[in-house]
């Protein structure tokens, strides 16, 4: 293993808050794992990790009760993660959370962490109350975003539909909810109409890789008078992947073969994906040789996130 290989940046690592779990709790939102700055840096060290950059997951702020409330728990996890931040130099960096389907909220809240608090990019939820990213109600979001050059972190979210009984939304919606969210876009030519931000897609694209030549053809059929098979895939390669729970020896080859190599960043999920867990993909990651470990690793993250080479 090169030396470079042990300072990974890991694009995909969440942060849970105390006082943002209690507020879960308290809307009757369940399961939400315990974190700590501690706790995150011991993970680190067993994989490797210089730098994670964290992020608030699914449900986001959706479960306030009001507008105010979820613009208040916004700024409050935006200056929480600026805060962890500025007490581990070097270690963490943050996408900054916002309040989509509240779009004035949103413009509000990403001036404020990207102009403040040096937030490294946004979080955005795959779809926000059912509302998919693609849609033209988030364009005022997405082209002031555009504007600044953003790196946007997209995290999948519950399904618009109850989920199986007994099959937690984490287990297989969220692969479904992160390739509509991603097709969505491309239907809608959010990457030709904003072309200046890089868009980051969590766990290998949820099943995009596996799936392009159908996703590609099946759109050209049904709508061949505005997209040809060869235009979709080339489109949906204009996105960014994290390998959070894909490093295993039977996705990485779908993975490795259709995302650009220079669009592909580390990830793993923690703590979400609990440390053993995290460790594990990361090993079968390291032990696959069909790759290039120091641009997933580090070097893809690098020429993202410039603050960190």
């Amino acid at each position: 293993m090169k030396k470079s290989n042990f300072a990974r940046i890991d694009t995909h690592h969440h942060i849970v808050p105390s006082k943002y779990s209690e507020w879960l709790n308290n809307k009757g939102v369940p399961a939400i794992p315990e974190w700590s700055s501690e706790t995150s840096l011991d993970m680190m060290g067993k994989n490797q990790i210089e730098t994670a950059i964290l992020s608030v997951t699914t449900p986001g702020v959706e479960p306030g009760g009001s507008l105010q409330e979820s613009r208040k728990m916004a700024r409050e996890l935006n200056e929480y993660c600026a805060q962890v931040v500025s007490d581990n130099p070097g270690r963490f960096g943050f996408w900054a959370t916002l309040t989509l389907p509240d779009v004035d909220g949103a413009l509000s809240e990403a001036a404020y962490a990207l102009d403040e608090l040096n937030a490294d990019g946004i979080v955005l939820l795959a779809n926000s109350k059912g509302t998919y990213l693609g849609d033209p109600l988030f364009d005022p979001l997405l082209e002031e975003l555009n504007r600044r050059h953003t790196v946007v972190f997209v995290h999948p979210s519950a399904l618009a539909a109850p989920p199986v009984p007994g099959i937690p939304a984490y287990v297989s919606d969220f692969l479904l909810d992160t390739t509509r969210a991603a097709t969505n876009m491309v239907v809608n030519g959010t990457l030709e109409r904003f072309p200046n931000i890089k868009i980051i897609l969590s766990h290998g694209g949820g099943f995009i890789p596996y799936a392009a030549d159908r996703i590609g053809i099946t759109i050209e059929q049904a709508m061949p008078e505005k997209f040809t098979r060869d235009g979709v895939i080339n489109s949906l390669k204009r996105f960014y992947f994290d390998t959070a729970l894909t490093g295993a020896t039977s996705a990485l080859p779908s993975l490795l073969t259709f995302a650009d190599p220079s669009r592909i960043t580390f990830g793993s999920d923690f703590p979400y994906a609990v440390s053993e867990t995290a460790t594990w993909f990361t090993q079968k990651l390291d032990n696959y040789k069909n790759a290039d470990h120091h641009a997933i690793n580090r070097g893809n993250a690098e020429a993202l996130f410039p603050r960190l080479a």
